[in-house]
């Protein structure tokens, strides 16, 4: 019984992963109208599907046994460990907290493996490195590619009418393989837990948890789809590839080493990047870097001490840390809701101040 609904919870999760963050890979396709939203929602799919099958498995083995032994994974922790992931998203939904899927799930297992006290430090230490690398990276590679843009050979080649089919495709292309890439980092969090209690195979983990996504996409991606295509409009086409090809190739390059990272503050980084080089310092808003921190702090922490928490009381019957667990819950929310009403008092200040 434990082991189907530990099945039935990632595949929703999966699910839900695809609608959220997977969707979002074609919204520069679609909001320029190169592609409808149905054609865009399905190839987008198929991508991540394609993704998640050919090149999951590594990252599936890191959130499985590289992050804490197999041995740690029982049914009932597994699917408490997802549990814990899909109730942080759901709370930070709540709070408006926009969270990485990939940290929360990290989160999560960490949360197991203190329990135990079987966290395989160095290997943590390695993922957290790039969580905190790849955005600069991509920020840093975001700034190149958009100065070679402002080159005059280069500029009046793409404001020529001929470019504007080749850019058309290229754009599709790139938001394809920012799918491909969602798909072969972020099928891990939905199943490689089932696969590190050995409730799924690695080859059964990646396609079903793939299939999953690429349904969530079809079912729950439209509304996302038309939310960043709005946002992203104002972008042309070459800067959407410089986005999409950016992050897709960080992405597919840590996912080869079995690396889960945060897609979502990757793509940031490079629109940053863009906006860096259009008007300088300006655009490193402190908000920005803040908002980013604290996704980058949040996402892991709330998992984890979800899903210690919940060990604790569920299967060690100790009751004890649930105290000191609420506390430090309290306490982070606590503060956000701090943030958040700090942010207010700004905005209405500087509302009276232009009134005046």
């Amino acid at each position: 019984m434990l082991t189907t609904i530990a099945i039935l919870l990632g595949l929703f999760f999966a699910m839900n992963i695809g609608g959220s963050g997977a969707a979002a890979s074609m919204g520069i396709s679609y909001g320029s109208g190169v592609v409808k939203k149905g054609l865009g929602l399905l190839l987008c799919s198929i991508a991540v599907f394609l993704g998640a099958w050919l090149g999951g498995g590594e990252v599936v083995k890191t959130i499985g046994s590289g992050i804490v032994p197999e041995s740690t994974f029982t049914a009932q922790i597994a699917l408490i460990v997802i549990a814990s992931a899909a109730l942080s998203l759901f709370l930070a939904n709540i709070f408006g907290i926009p969270l990485s899927t990939s940290e929360v799930a990290v989160g999560s297992v960490v949360g197991a493996g203190l329990v135990y006290q079987s966290v395989f430090a160095g290997k943590l230490f390695w993922i957290m490195s790039f969580w905190l690398v790849t955005p600069i990276i991509a920020f840093v590679l975001a700034i190149i590619a958009s100065n070679f843009l402002k080159q005059k050979r280069v500029k009046n080649w793409v404001e020529a009418p001929k470019a504007a089919p080749i850019l058309s495709i290229l754009v599709v292309f790139m938001g394809l393989f920012e799918a491909f890439s969602a798909g072969m980092n972020n099928v891990a969090n939905a199943v490689g837990p089932l696969v590190g209690a050995g409730i799924l195979s690695t080859g059964n983990g990646i396609f079903w948890g793939g299939l999953f996504v690429g349904f969530g996409v079809l079912l729950f991606g439209r509304r996302v789809l038309e939310t960043n295509g709005k946002k992203i409009t104002k972008l042309r086409l070459e800067e959407g590839c410089i986005i999409s090809g950016t992050g897709a190739t960080i992405v597919v390059l840590a996912s080869l080493f079995g690396i889960p990272v945060p897609l979502t503050q990757i793509t940031t980084s490079s629109i940053i990047g863009i906006g860096f080089t259009k008007e300088g310092l300006k655009v490193l808003k402190k908000d920005i870097v803040v908002r980013m921190l604290t996704i980058w702090i949040v996402s892991p922490v709330l998992s984890m001490i979800l899903t210690y928490t919940l060990i604790q009381l569920i299967i060690e019957h100790n009751g004890y840390p649930i105290v000191a667990m609420a506390g430090v819950v309290i306490s982070v929310f606590g503060v956000l809701s701090l943030m958040k009403g700090q942010n207010r008092q700004i905005k209405v200040q500087q509302e009276t101040l232009k009134i005046k």
